[in-house]
């Protein structure tokens, strides 16, 4: 098993990859039927002018950070595990990040806006969950028993 800085820098990779791919190709799919703006932004964001897609990364790694750390006291399907911390980080943009920003709640509670929020961080959460183990090659796992 790895240590506890490497499985820290290996989530911290597993989710700038995963912002890179799956969060940001849901985000196009969603600019492509014109419901969302372009995935991949360099667009500079307050308050110091880092580009989004920098932003999204650094962010998306810090929580990769963590589910890094807890992955081996997690059961084996990650993949599960990872869509929950995309829930986790949607329901943090709703309740926490958007008052920060002087934004509603929520969404202002819209169920499409909601909705779309939840698809993308839990595509994201999916692609941590999915790239982790392929990072951590030697983390236990599970044989399947079949009754005979």
């Amino acid at each position: 098993m790895p240590s506890l800085p490497a499985r820290a820098l290996l989530g911290f990779i597993a989710a700038v990859l995963s912002v890179l791919t799956f969060h940001q190709g849901v985000v196009e799919l969603y600019h492509l039927a014109g419901m969302a703006p372009a995935a991949w932004s360099m667009h500079p964001v307050p308050p110091y002018s880092v580009p989004l897609l920098v932003d999204l990364c650094f962010w998306g790694g810090l929580y990769g950070v963590v589910f890094g750390l807890l992955a081996p006291h997690l059961r084996p399907q990650l993949w599960l595990w990872g869509i929950l911390l995309g829930c986790i980080a949607a329901a943090v943009g709703w309740f926490i990040v958007a008052p920060i920003k002087g934004l509603p709640l929520a969404a202002g509670w819209a169920p499409a806006a909601m909705f779309r929020s939840l698809a993308i961080n839990g595509a994201w959460g999916l692609g941590v969950g999915l790239i982790l183990p392929l990072l951590l090659p030697e983390m236990p796992r599970r044989r399947r028993r079949f009754a005979t």
